[in-house]
């Protein structure tokens, strides 16, 4: 008598049958389907023995199975991406779910170099200065008008320019007759001193200090002798071809002030009405 050769599951004879051998002994092949094979995820049948499984997180899918959720494309051999629990094919995902570049309207595909800026997105190469034309990569832009532009062409195009020396002026800056300077090239057009936060004047155009100006254009004192600049709220008084400080136009003989009274010229000194009555 020969020896018993039985499927250990439903102990039918495996004599002149296809079996599967196990750890836990020869199975039939109904059996070991039946207590071994995956469920397909997307049609829920058992993926026999003889049939090539696909695996994804933790899901099993017959090959014929393994499509894109869209287009329904196979995936087995091509490149895909899991949206949502769903499968889909690089086309697909991109066309669902990635960003157009603003520059070409291509698609930018998931995993490539982009830039991102107020809503929009570039592909890398074709985020270009809009002066120059160059890529701007990770440098420094300024946008305006709609363009976006490295520093320099920004500056070459929009910056405004210093009056004296023409160049752009980046940051800072003073504005002297509606013009913008540096802060270094406002200077006295006498001395060179700086000017910014300074108290100054013009003559013709040009800065002065106030020492300078006084110096070269301020007519000067007839009794001090000192300049009359008129800044700073000083007040003078003008007769002839004479000019006062408010402080220096008093009577010559008693010193009392004249601003606002009546005096008497008395060659080149003046005198109230009362010394010029009491005579020499």
């Amino acid at each position: 008598m020969s020896e018993a050769f039985d499927c250990a599951k439903c102990g039918e004879s495996l004599y002149g049958r296809k079996y599967i051998q196990t750890d836990g002994g020869p199975h039939c092949v109904p059996c070991y389907d039946n207590t071994f094979a995956n469920t397909c995820a997307e049609c829920q049948q058992l993926i026999g023995h003889d049939s090539r499984e696909l695996f994804y997180e933790d899901r099993h899918f017959h090959e014929g199975c393994f499509r894109c959720c869209r287009c329904q494309r196979s995936l087995a051999d091509e490149p895909f991406t899991c949206q949502d629990s769903e499968l889909l094919c690089n086309e697909c995902y991109c066309s669902a779910f990635s960003s157009q570049c603003s520059a070409c309207g291509e698609t930018v595909m998931p995993g490539s170099r982009k830039l991102e800026y107020g809503g929009q997105t570039w592909h890398e190469h074709c985020f270009l200065c809009s002066g120059c034309e160059q890529p701007l990569g990770s440098q420094s832009f300024v946008p305006d008008k709609g363009g976006h532009y490295c520093v320099p062409c920004y500056e070459n195009k929009f910056a405004p320019r210093c009056a004296r020396c023409s160049k752009t002026l980046t940051q800072g800056g003073v504005t002297y007759r509606d013009q913008p300077w540096h802060r270094e090239c406002l200077v006295c057009t006498g001395c060179q001193a700086p000017l910014a936060g300074q108290q100054f004047t013009s003559r013709d155009d040009d800065p002065y200090c106030v020492a300078c100006f006084g110096k070269l254009f301020a007519p000067k004192c007839s009794s001090c002798k000192h300049p009359i600049t008129g800044l700073g709220g000083g007040k003078y008084v003008s007769f002839e071809d004479r000019h006062w400080h408010h402080s220096c136009f008093s009577c010559a003989r008693c010193s009392t002030s004249l601003v606002g009274q009546g005096f008497v010229p008395d060659g080149d000194q003046v005198l109230c009405q009362g010394c010029s009555q009491a005579g020499p």
